[in-house]
This record gives C-alpha cells, sequence and structure tokens, in this order.
C-alpha cells in the first residue's frame, strides 16, 4: 500500500512539476517583455533553462537535502532519456533530420561539454568550485546561442527558430505577476515532495537513491521535452526536436550539475559513476552517428529510433533488477 501511495506522490509530483514550470516561464518571459528585455534573451531563457527547469530545483533540492545520489541520477538520467525514450519515441512517430548545422556545431559541442564535465567528476566528487565552472559554461553557451541567432547566415538559422518558436503569448501584467509567483511556489513545494516520495519509494524497494534518479525521477522530469519533440514533429519541424534535445543535454550537465554542486557538493561511487556516465556518453555518440552517417544531412528514422528506444528500456531493465 505505502509504495502505491509513493507512486501516487510521485505522479502528482511529475503533473504539479511540468504545469508549473510552464506557468512560470510564461508568466516570468511577460514580465521581462513588459520590462524591455528583448525577445532574444526571453528565448534564450525560454529554450535553455525554461525546459530544464523541473531538472534544476529536484536536484538543487536532492544535494541539499542530503541525497546526491537522486541529484546525479536526474541530469544524467534525464540524458540518457532525452535520446533514448525521447527522441527513440519521436522517431518512431516521424522520422527526425539532423540539420548540416546541427551536425557541425551543436553536436561536437555537446561532445565537449560531456567530456569536460566526466574531467570535472572523474575524482568522484562534485565540489563548489565544479558547480560554479559548469555553471560558467552554462553563461558561455547561452553566449555562444545568442551569437549564433543574432548571425544566422553565418551559424546556425534552427537556433533562431528555436528561439521564436519558444516565445510564449504576451500577458497583462497582473496575469504575468501572479503566473510568476504560483509557478514559482509549486515549483519549490512539488519539488520539495517529489524529492521525498522518492526517497522513501527508492527505501521501500530496496534500491538506492541513484536508481531512482536515473529511472523514475529522470523519465518525470523528461516529459516536457518529449512532448516539445512530438510538438515539433506534428508542426513539420523535426530539426527543432533534434535542437531542443541537444539544448536541454547541454543544460542538464552544465545548469543542474552546476547548480546542485554550488550549493551542496557532495561525493559519489565512482563505479556507478562510470557505468551511468558511459552509458550517458553511448547515447550521446549515437546522435553523432546519426548525424554524420549520411554525410552532411543525418536522418533519425524509425528503425534507429527503435534501436534508441529499445537501448533505453534495456539500461532501465539492468538498473532496476541488478543494482541494489
Amino acid at each position: 500500500m505505502l509504495i502505491a501511495a509513493l507512486i501516487v506522490v510521485i505522479t502528482a509530483g511529475f503533473v504539479a512539476l511540468a504545469w508549473s514550470a510552464e506557468r512560470f516561464v510564461d508568466g516570468s518571459s511577460a514580465l521581462a517583455r513588459q520590462l524591455g528585455v528583448s525577445s532574444l534573451l526571453i528565448g534564450l531563457t525560454v529554450v535553455g533553462i525554461g525546459t530544464s527547469l523541473p531538472e534544476m530545483l529536484v536536484s538543487a533540492i536532492a544535494a541539499i537535502d542530503g541525497t546526491p545520489g537522486i541529484a546525479l541520477g536526474n541530469a544524467l538520467g534525464s540524458n540518457i532519456a532525452n535520446v533514448g525514450l525521447i527522441l527513440g519515441t519521436t522517431a518512431l512517430v516521424s522520422p527526425l533530420v539532423i540539420s548540416p548545422g546541427v551536425a557541425r556545431r551543436e553536436i561536437p559541442l555537446l561532445l565537449l561539454v560531456v567530456a569536460a564535465t566526466g574531467a570535472l567528476l572523474v575524482n568522484g566528487i562534485l565540489s563548489r568550485l565544479d558547480g560554479l565552472l559548469l555553471l560558467a559554461g552554462m553563461v558561455a553557451v547561452l553566449a555562444w546561442m545568442a551569437w549564433q541567432a543574432r548571425h544566422p547566415e553565418r551559424g546556425d538559422a534552427v537556433i533562431a527558430r528555436e528561439l521564436e518558436s519558444a516565445l510564449p503569448e504576451p500577458l497583462p501584467m497582473p496575469q504575468a505577476l501572479r503566473w510568476t509567483l504560483l509557478g514559482l511556489v509549486v515549483l519549490i513545494v512539488s519539488s520539495r515532495v517529489l524529492v521525498w516520495a522518492a526517497v522513501l519509494l527508492a527505501g521501500q524497494l530496496g534500491v538506492s537513491d541513484l536508481v531512482i534518479g536515473l529511472t523514475i525521477v529522470a523519465i518525470g522530469t523528461s516529459l516536457p521535452e518529449l512532448a516539445a519533440g512530438l510538438a515539433s514533429v506534428r508542426r513539420g519541424e523535426s530539426e527543432l526536436a533534434v535542437g531542443n534535445i541537444i539544448g536541454s543535454n547541454l543544460f542538464n550537465l552544465l545548469a543542474v550539475l552546476g547548480i546542485a554542486g554550488a550549493i551542496a557538493p557532495f561525493s559519489f561511487d565512482q563505479g556507478d559513476l562510470a557505468r551511468d556516465y558511459g552509458v550517458m556518453t553511448g547515447f550521446m555518440l549515437a546522435i553523432v552517428v546519426a548525424g554524420y552517417a549520411l554525410g552532411r544531412r543525418g536522418r533519425l528514422g524509425r528503425w534507429e529510433g527503435g534501436l534508441l528506444l529499445g537501448a533505453y528500456i534495456g539500461y532501465q531493465a539492468l538498473l532496476l533488477f541488478s543494482h541494489h
């Protein structure tokens, strides 16, 4: 009975988290617009940070609560879910195109961030300095995205389209304030409840916090990316689906881990890190194969999507049945 109740609480927490993140982004974007902030800066915030808000808050609260396994598992597990579950599922619905610009610029940037983050974590400690370095990397990526969007003739027009498509509708000032405050409050409360329930569920199932972070928590906090990917496919903009996933993966490593480390440094088992970081890297390399295998215009078809989804299901099964 307790396990069933915890699953209900966690599910409700995910729903509240997704709803409040959307309300907060809509409200804060409208406020920024009213205050004269440029559409480019708002778009960068929405695309880069907005979709990763659930992961950021959950990992920050988990680190503060002394459950770093959930913080680390959420960041790595969300990246694995983004490629295996979300890209795999989206490609099964409709084949995805990886634009030449994404293959030349965003994919190498993602691999660079994966390598740099791994170098910081290899000693089994995410220190405050490591967290600050990751956050500095996030700022650098935002600046790079801004340059790309301002110079689409020299950069990648996909980024400019991503930013434009992510801008929410304008809202009156009173409604913008209400959504911002309500969204923030519900975000914090739902994140807190979610971490609490996840820790209890780990104890009831006899698995580690890391496994819960890599599985249930990572899947739940990645649901907004799945919705965004399917929406892009329905609009016939499959290139945006791939771009959104790469952007989310960048921010999961730089912002989610960076915030957790800067707030509450923690240590972790290096053996577990080698396994899960290795799996995450393997999924990132799958994007490389798709991006470069067919020359300058890669493609993720239904067959490739099925392979990604199958690999993700196999990894989840391995975690749940072999790791305690």
